[in-house]
């Protein structure tokens, strides 16, 4: 046998391994994924990532237990499959667990592959991307997996900041690894299949006595409209995909990179009449800030993150003259706008985000403030609420505020006023700014003349309330259009300029561009001490 067919014998011998491998397979759990509308590890894979890129690694890897039996286990890959792959058009590192090998659990070997790419992701500063499907800690290897977790944990928090990282979640992540996900930049569940606890069902019963089931204590629901954990719910595994590819087409590779410029084919110069309708000219009434921010960008289109998760803040990535910027911004048609603690939690972690990845920032503000009484300060308003403020302070990058509303108090300050060092401050005619509302200011500075003109119409016979009424009405009237009107702040130098609200956006789009090579250095410092 010549050298060249030894050669080929061994190169047959290979394919003979490698697709052994990628087809061994539990025919039984197979089926059991068929059924619940899944895909199989590296069809997910082939899903997600532009057509032939996909390198897969450590394919031989094989699971490290001893104990227990599991040196007899059969796991191709210890159930888990590892690699870079461009989406697109640029690498990411990729990890996607394979429920169909022992409901993909997490042993030590696992655990060592997905580490690996981490540090993969690190080492060559590109994103990583995980489809978790996995049922926890392989029990039968004890320390390994432990160990393992301890590791990961550590690698997604030295990776925060440094590059992007994105956790699709189309099954269970159960147990001590549900935190992975949770110290990513954005998490993503498919409805009615992704779940995430740290306890499930039969083991909260075992230990605490309450009954719940898997939708209750970590559905979709749960995670994205109360917890907060979900920041983009998917219909199914390939709207999944498809938005974290739209997601990843925003960020920019690592925190030393700028974001992608799109050319979007809509003009800078675009202007709108159509914002004259959006905004109520009565403050009473509410509307839908998704409209004017939609009339705005490039082409309309936002990507929304938390869009369930306290709607009355908006954060959202879009373009505008084909440059990524984060939106944030109160939204009126709920809660009239208002900051809540839990808003300004979510507005606060995105902002961090976007000044970590060189994002710019545009805040649209319409708020008549923080969220005031006995259920907020139980909820730490005080500490959690002031985690915006920080944010705000503390962000890097260009920042633009616009008012297009009301800007009253802590709202008007936390949002981005002057004080915070914003580079432009704008408004439109239609704004008002000041530390008080029209009818909390009258009700201080004007209850003796509120209370005069009752007096008199009490010793005229006429009707007391009434006149006091009209009293009221008048003062508040007189405050609004002296101290609220935008034109009075504008005079003191707290807004840069007053501006033609169908002209927001060119205005916008040439502000960014004085902002392009902005260097803005802190103090030094370790790092903050942000109120948690």
């Amino acid at each position: 046998m010549s050298d060249g067919d030894v050669i080929r014998q061994k190169v047959a011998e290979l394919e003979e391994k490698k697709s052994e491998l990628r087809n061994k397979r539990n025919e039984r759990a197979v089926a059991a994924q068929r059924k619940a509308g899944k895909m199989t590890v590296r069809e997910r894979i082939d899903a997600f990532v532009d057509p032939g890129t996909f390198l897969e690694i450590d394919m031989f890897a094989k699971g490290l237990g001893r104990e227990f039996g599991a040196d007899k286990f059969d796991l191709p890959g210890d159930g888990i499959v590892i690699g870079v792959g461009k989406i697109n058009g640029r690498e990411t590192a990729i990890f996607a667990g394979d429920y169909t090998c022992m409901a993909g659990t997490f042993g030590e070997m696992h655990g060592r592959k997905m580490n690996k790419m981490f540090e993969f992701a690190l080492k060559h500063q590109i994103p990583i991307v995980g489809i978790n499907d996995c049922a926890g800690a392989r029990l039968q290897e004890n320390m390994g997996p432990l160990s393992q977790y301890g590791r990961l944990f550590y690698l997604n928090s030295i990776a925060s900041g440094v590059v992007p990282q994105i956790s699709l979640l189309h099954g269970p992540v159960a147990g001590g690894q549900a935190y992975s996900p949770g110290l990513m930049d954005f998490l993503f569940m498919v409805k009615d299949m992704g779940y995430t606890f740290i306890a499930g069902p039969p083991l909260v019963e075992a230990m605490t006595g309450e009954k719940a089931t898997a939708d209750e204590l970590g559905g979709w629901e749960v995670h994205s409209k109360v917890s907060g954990v979900c920041h983009v719910v998917a219909e199914d595994e390939q709207d999944s995909f498809a938005q974290a590819r739209q997601l990843l087409g925003y960020l920019p590779q690592n925190n030393r990179e700028d974001p992608p410029y799109v050319e979007t084919g809509d003009p800078v110069d675009r202007e709108s009449e159509r914002l004259y309708d959006l905004i109520p000219a009565r403050r009473e009434r509410v509307y839908d800030m998704h409209k004017i921010l939609s009339e705005v960008v490039d082409n309309g289109e936002l990507f929304e993150i938390h869009k369930d998760y306290h709607p009355n803040m908006i954060v959202a990535f879009a373009r505008l003259g084909g440059h990524t910027v984060g939106i944030v911004a109160n939204n009126p048609i709920y809660k009239g706008g208002v900051v809540t603690t839990q808003a300004a939690e979510k507005a606060a972690r995105f902002k961090l985000f976007c000044d970590a990845f060189n994002i710019p920032i545009l805040n649209v503000v319409d708020t008549p403030g923080y969220m005031i009484g006995s259920e907020q300060e139980r909820l730490g308003i005080i500490y959690r609420g002031a985690k915006l403020l920080y944010a705000t302070s503390c962000a890097t990058v260009p920042q633009i505020t616009l008012y297009v509303g009301k800007g009253y108090a802590g709202g008007y300050l936390t949002m981005g006023s002057k004080d915070f060092d914003v580079d432009y401050v704008f408004a439109w005619p239609t704004a008002e700014l000041g530390l008080v509302g029209p009818k909390g200011t009258v009700n201080v500075v004007g209850r003796k003349t509120i209370r005069k003109a009752g007096d008199e119409a009490e010793a005229r016979g006429e009707d007391r309330k009434a006149a006091e009424a009209a009293k009221r009405a008048e003062l508040e009237d007189e405050f609004r259009k002296t101290y609220l009107s935008v034109y009075y702040p504008a005079g003191l130098q707290y807004v840069d300029d007053v501006i033609d609200p169908k002209k927001t956006r060119p205005t916008l789009i040439l502000a960014y561009e004085t902002l392009r090579g902005k260097k803005k250095e802190l103090p030094w410092r370790k790092h903050g001490n942000i109120p948690l």
